[in-house]
């Protein structure tokens, strides 16, 4: 556990720092010499993690550079320091205010540091962010080109659509370069092609989007997708368990394989089978068989891992 913690307050030009919930505060640019300057006040104060928050990207560039000075630092949700502050009665608002907020938010979560994704990984988060917009571009347009009889209209959309589908099997080709290339997802794209119905870009979302597939509990691993119940009881009251929050573009993307995968696969048709013979609601029936083809990815990960830390 850190004991002296910088919270830094993060927008597109300002990183507002502050050592603690009511410590030293400093405000630097965000930029290559302003990160650096921040460095050098982290160690003047003996700082020894550097909080922020995801702030839509405006963190990644003091986050890297951060860790390349060898000073550890962490991101976390904004939310649920928004949600700390409030519960602990820090109503207001202030550059300055909202930086020992989240100083103080990592001091009582203990939160400890996350290194950097790989410049592979980053490669292939982007890759795969692309591909997945250009899909949904792609059948935006082809949805709209069907209501069009205007032929120079309809010809725009013909122009466009080819573009998206070559870019489209441009980028499915520099996503299975990178995968081929890692020895690790070599591996764990060939243990999760053998669950039948995970396809290529199954893979390449999972690896993307839950790095952590195999390093996880299967119950750390569901509650990171967003696919572990959470109890609502007191008292006498015992209520649903609904399932929220997690990361969204993977539960969306196990929500589809998974109804493809009962498909194939009897162990799956079968726990389908159960869950509708008990007269279980669809959604519950859809969350239970994503939450089981999650959890089967992950021990299937976990497995590879292992093996290939074995043979080294």
């Amino acid at each position: 556990m850190a004991n002296v913690i910088c919270g830094v307050d993060v927008s597109s030009q300002t990183l507002d720092a502050r050592v603690g919930s009511d410590g030293p505060f400093e405000r630097f640019a965000n930029t290559a010499d302003g990160i650096e300057a921040l460095n050098a006040f982290c160690a003047a104060h003996k700082v020894e993690l550097v909080v922020m928050e995801a702030t839509g990207g405006y963190e990644r560039q003091a986050f890297g550079l951060l860790w390349s000075f060898g000073r550890p630092a962490a991101i976390v949700n904004p939310r649920a320091v928004r949600q700390f502050a409030q519960a602990m009665g820090r109503l207001e608002k202030t550059d300055r205010i909202d930086a020992g907020v989240i100083a103080w938010f990592a001091q009582v979560k203990d939160i400890v540091a996350s290194e950097p994704a790989s410049r592979t990984q980053e490669s292939l988060t982007a890759l795969v962010t692309r591909l997945r917009q250009l899909t949904e571009l792609r059948t935006a347009q082809s949805n709209q080109a069907r209501l069009v009889t205007d032929p120079i209209v309809a010809e725009t959309f013909k122009e466009m659509l080819g573009l998206i589908s070559r870019q489209i099997k441009s980028l499915e080709a520099e996503i299975a370069g990178l995968i081929d290339d890692d020895p690790t997802w070599r591996k764990l794209n060939e243990a999760f092609r053998t669950i039948k119905g995970v396809a290529d870009r199954t893979v390449a979302r999972i690896m993307a989007d839950l790095p952590e597939i195999g390093t996880l509990s299967n119950k750390a691993i569901a509650k990171l997708t967003g696919l572990a119940p959470i109890a609502d009881d007191s008292g006498k009251h015992s209520g649903s368990r609904a399932v929220r929050g997690g990361r969204e573009t993977v539960r969306a993307i196990l929500f589809v394989v998974a109804d493809c995968v009962r498909r194939h696969d009897p162990d799956f048709a079968a726990f389908h089978k159960r869950l509708l013979d008990a007269g279980k609601p669809k959604k519950v029936i859809r969350v239970a068989l994503a939450h089981k083809l999650v959890v089967r990815l992950n021990a299937k990960a976990r497995e590879t891992r292992l093996s290939l830390a074995n043979a080294t």
